[in-house]
């Protein structure tokens, strides 16, 4: 595919098909990381590894004397039903 640097204000942009976002498995707001080697400037997909959270550990960490409250917040201002 042949394209051309777009001009965006203070910047230059090259846009992507959806195609090829679609085949490369990257969206719109994903990083991506990008580099220069040999005169070329390479796009790839940033894989971020997130821990699975469990509940149980969580609630491990809990101080022991932790006592829930019921917080005052006013009056209701839209349809709220309480």
């Amino acid at each position: 595919m042949v394209t051309k640097i777009q001009k965006t204000d203070n910047s230059d942009s090259i846009y992507f098909t959806k195609t090829m976002l679609d085949e490369a498995k990257i969206k719109a707001g994903d990083e991506v990381q990008v580099t220069i080697q040999n005169g070329r400037i390479i796009v790839e997909t940033r894989t971020i590894a997130r821990k699975r959270i469990d509940l149980q550990e969580l609630l491990a960490e809990m101080p022991e004397e932790y006592q829930p409250e019921e917080t005052e917040w006013g009056n209701p201002v839209g349809k709220e039903v309480w």
